[in-house]
């Protein structure tokens, strides 16, 4: 397994992602339930900094490998499903089993057919798209709004505007979920040879 800075950066944003969770479980007298938010936003934050950070930092010294490749997306869709999970167990997202299924769904269909597409030698046909990219910004932008849940300088309240996030993020999910398999479809129906 290799090691360098950009892999350091994975592994601390693995190592942060039960800290997004864990402060919700913390006794009230030691983080009030306000903190606890701006503790798990703050924290959040971090991580989805190290996720630009390493991917920067892996490109520009010339740093990347199959592990980082492989462990850089696990560490981003357990970010975000753990977020999800903790902010539908608080009731912060409006349908909230309802998003995070479409979302979470999403993640675990395409990480199945980018693996197989791996295996057959066509993951370029599945590669990140602009509109992936999209979606996850809306993404970033909505999870640490909701983890925050106040208002912002008296005036932006944070849990208005990230609902409406995160229902981007969930359409642009089941987009882009439907332009990635219809550039899967050819070698779909190729390797299976039973589809119509």
């Amino acid at each position: 397994m290799p090691f360098n800075i950009p892999i350091l950066l994975t592994w601390i944003r693995v190592a942060l992602i039960p800290l997004v969770v864990g402060v919700f479980y913390l006794p009230a007298t030691w983080l009030p339930p306000f903190d606890q938010g701006v503790a798990s936003t703050i924290i959040f934050i971090v991580a989805a900094v190290t996720d630009w950070f390493d991917g920067f930092l892996a490109r520009r010294w010339n740093q990347t490998s199959a592990f980082g490749a492989f462990l850089d997306p696990v560490a981003d869709k357990l970010m975000v499903a753990g977020a999800l999970l903790v902010l539908v167990q608080l009731d912060r997202i409006n349908y909230g089993a309802l998003i995070a299924f479409v979302i979470i769904g999403r993640e675990i269909a395409i990480s199945a057919l980018r693996e197989w597409m791996a295996q057959i030698g066509a993951s370029k046909s599945v590669a990140v798209s602009s509109l992936g990219k999209i979606k996850t910004t809306a993404q970033m932008t909505a999870i640490p709004m909701l983890l925050f849940n106040g208002t912002l300088f008296g005036v932006f309240d944070t849990s208005y505007w990230g609902q409406w996030f995160l229902l981007v993020a969930a359409i642009l999910t089941v987009w882009s979920m439907f332009y990635y398999l219809k550039l899967a479809w050819p070698l779909i129906k190729e390797h299976s040879g039973k589809l119509p």
